[in-house]
């Protein structure tokens, strides 16, 4: 396992390149090409906040705390977008590449991080609309507070990278977790503070054996909670960068996933060529 995790930075050119690929193929045939990386977090953010500030209007009644609405929304939106897609390819990229991994040499090890890595760029591509929005709307950015930005997107690599080799060695011997994939997913969005701040739902729910309310609870124990907290806190909310505890031990949790999940590949990875 330790001899294949230091072959992943002796196959950087092979993952740049399948990277590339990727990103050339999503797009491959379309007007607007690479600019469908701009304009697909534009018009998300354009649905999202049409739905909760005129067709369901009610971002008013979540606090003055998350206006302006469509800023808030974003700072949470932008990062489950990445997460969420690098989960959904990464479930799916080693049946996708079977023909890859029939080869004797090839690297299997390298295809899920391709997926979120990918994604990533897709995510750095819509920064500059985040960027630009703060500016619109006359919001600062801090940069004491930025000095925390890398290591949130390096913890949010980590964690999706683990999850995603745990996805991909497991999906390809049960196909039906592609398909529950898209559930869980949607579950989880709406249990993360994207579209609503953490003060709305911590302190709701009873409370057992002088334990938080079950709100708090599961809040604390959603590790995408933490990582929309902190872009929130970073980019939209005044203040010092108070969230740096439970970023901490997300970086702790999110490297103990990856070891997990590079354990779980590694033991399969002899299968993989059966299976697909």
């Amino acid at each position: 396992m330790l001899f294949n995790l230091r072959q992943l930075f002796r196959h950087r050119a092979l993952i740049q390149i399948l990277v590339a690929r990727d990103l050339k193929a999503r797009y491959r045939g379309s007007v607007l090409g690479f600019f469908w990386s701009f304009v697909n977090p534009l018009l998300l953010l354009l649905v999202y906040s049409l739905v909760f500030t005129i067709i369901f209007p009610r971002a008013e009644m979540l606090g003055a705390d998350v206006h302006p609405y469509a800023v808030f929304l974003f700072c949470g939106l932008l990062p489950w977008t990445w997460f969420a897609s690098s989960l959904s390819d990464g479930a799916s990229v080693l049946i996708l590449n079977g023909n890859l991994i029939k080869k004797v040499m090839f690297p299997v090890e390298i295809l899920p991080m391709v997926s979120v890595l990918s994604n990533m760029v897709h995510f750095l591509f819509g920064l500059p609309i985040l960027f630009g929005f703060l500016w619109f709307y006359g919001i600062s950015l801090r940069p004491i507070e930025l000095v925390w930005f890398p290591l949130v997107l390096a913890v949010q690599f980590i964690l999706t990278l683990g999850l995603a080799m745990v996805l991909a060695s497991l999906t390809v011997h049960f196909r039906d977790i592609k398909d529950l994939l898209a559930n869980v997913l949607t579950l989880w969005f709406f249990a993360s503070p994207i579209i609503y701040p953490m003060s709305l739902v911590e302190g709701r729910g009873p409370s057992f054996m002088g334990l938080p309310p079950v709100g708090k609870v599961l809040m604390n124990c959603n590790p995408f909670a933490h990582l929309a907290i902190s872009y929130q806190e970073i980019l939209f909310y005044d203040g010092p960068f108070g969230h740096w505890k439970w970023l901490l031990a997300l970086a702790v949790g999110g490297t103990a996933m990856f070891v997990l999940g590079y354990w779980l590949f590694d033991r399969l990875r002899d299968s993989f060529v059966e299976e697909v």
